[in-house]
């Protein structure tokens, strides 16, 4: 097991997690005034900022909703960046655009502020990108009733703005000053440029000088519970190609042919189905298969041709999968099985297995946990319910997994609630957007401060 990180204070993960549990008892617990539905007067203010600002953060949520910014829209991404930088610098924050044209990509918008050097170092993560270019015929914003709908109006523009909001309402309140704050909103969420030690570089360093990673992609609720994320699984991808000999049909499973390339792949990926599937939070897919005597595939667009005759051997495969899992150690476990299957070639094949870095996995841990009890109890002194840990296999891979390996504690799904993300008629609830805004100031608030606020 490796040793724990050292964060920016000197504290250990598990430490953090200690501190996180003994300093925020009080408010965990309900003691010390903040029983259900009770605010301290500064909160209580937070709270009003953000009913009385609903329309101007729903106005901020249109203006950069109706700017198409599809991960290649480059100019769109910047333009997206700017008008959030605007709302930063007002706030006294220092910003900055980090240029990744070299990997493809526009960049990213970075900012920081600074306030008591005893107080933790929070970073707040968003991105400015959708999966909408600029010529998909999805465009606009539109609202009806407390529904808004249009392009990334969830993912993630409603958790940019909710992340706004909330720094907006603790400036009202007087509560930002004391705070350590860097901002990460990424241009390339939804497609990664590569390589992505370049790509994620400015965002990993920030986590590795943070205490707390806070992610502000939506919200998940259903079945009238609300629900924090505390994991999240990997993504990666896989590669497996294999070799036969082509030879006549008619002497297919002789010594001289051998089983042929498509017979050992099928072996391979019922192998992994028998063999490697099964524990728990890990899931791996064949995506794509090509086989035949002459394979073609582009893995930029995962597509492909392939050539082959009933009555000749083939001699070649290509499978093209994905894998999840709960952290480094589950995702290593299951390559080295995968390794073990592939060995194992039928007469006169061979194949290899080749693994690519993706998102690592956002895994559980104590100190999770304690930030959830945290905005679970924010959520019920606003009014709200309990909120229980999400279960990982129900929420994909984000930029938070970047940065949860090197901060002490990570918690992610704190923007705005919606339905039909990636998908034409995207919507975000409108209706409890102050209520979002408010509770993750609230959670800022109390873990920079580690005890309830008090007048």
């Amino acid at each position: 097991m490796a040793a724990a990180r050292p964060t920016r204070s000197g504290t250990t993960a598990l430490s953090l997690a200690i501190t996180l549990s003994m300093a925020l008892a009080p408010i965990i617990s309900g003691d010390a005034g903040l029983s259900a539905q009770a605010l301290s007067p500064a909160e209580q203010l937070v709270a009003d900022f953000a009913r009385d600002n609903t329309e101007e953060a729903i106005a901020l949520l249109r203006e950069i909703v109706e700017i198409p910014s599809g991960t290649m829209t480059f100019d769109g991404v910047r333009e997206v960046g700017d008008v959030l930088a605007r709302e930063l610098d007002a706030l006294g924050f220092e910003t900055r655009w980090i240029d990744m044209a070299k990997v493809g990509r526009s960049g990213h918008l970075f900012a920081e502020r600074r306030g008591s050097p005893s107080a933790p170092t929070l970073l707040l993560i968003g991105h400015l990108d959708t999966v909408f270019e600029a010529d998909d015929p999805f465009q606009g914003f539109s609202v009806d009733g407390d529904i808004g709908t249009g392009p990334g109006a969830n993912d993630m523009k409603g958790g940019d703005v909710v992340m706004i909001y909330a720094l907006k309402a603790l400036d009202a309140a007087g509560l930002l000053d004391d705070m350590n704050l860097i901002v990460a909103f990424t241009g390339d969420e939804e497609s990664p440029g590569e390589p992505l030690a370049v790509t994620r570089a400015p965002l990993i360093e920030a986590a590795q000088r943070s205490d707390i990673a806070l992610g502000f992609e939506g919200g998940v609720a259903y079945d009238g519970t609300e629900y924090g994320t505390v994991a999240r699984r990997s993504a990666s991808e896989w590669v497996l190609t294999v070799n036969g000999r082509q030879a006549h049909s008619s002497g297919i499973f002789s010594e001289q042919a051998g089983a042929g390339a498509i017979f050992e792949a099928a072996r391979i990926l019922n192998a992994f189905y028998e063999e490697v599937r099964g524990e728990e939070y890990l899931t791996f897919n064949a995506g794509s298969i090509l086989g035949g005597t002459e394979v073609e595939y582009d893995f930029q667009s995962t597509s492909g041709q392939a050539f082959g005759k009933t009555n000749v051997i083939p001699n070649t495969v290509t499978v093209h999968g994905g894998i999840r899992t709960i952290s480094q150690e589950q995702l290593e476990r299951a390559q080295e099985a995968m390794r073990a299957v592939v060995a194992r070639s039928l007469p006169v094949t061979d194949a290899s297995i080749e693994f690519i870095e993706g998102y690592p996995a956002m895994s559980p841990s104590s100190a999770n946990e304690a930030l959830l009890e945290v905005l679970s109890q924010a959520n019920q002194d606003l009014g709200g319910g309990a909120m229980p840990p999400l279960d990982p296999s129900r929420r994909g891979a984000a930029d938070i997994s970047f940065a949860a390996p090197h901060a002490g504690a990570s918690l992610a799904g704190l923007g705005a609630y919606g339905s039909l993300a990636h998908a034409p008629g995207e919507t975000v609830e409108l209706g409890n957007l102050d209520h979002v805004i408010a509770r993750a100031a609230i959670l800022m608030h109390r873990v920079s401060q580690g005890k309830p606020a008090t007048e």
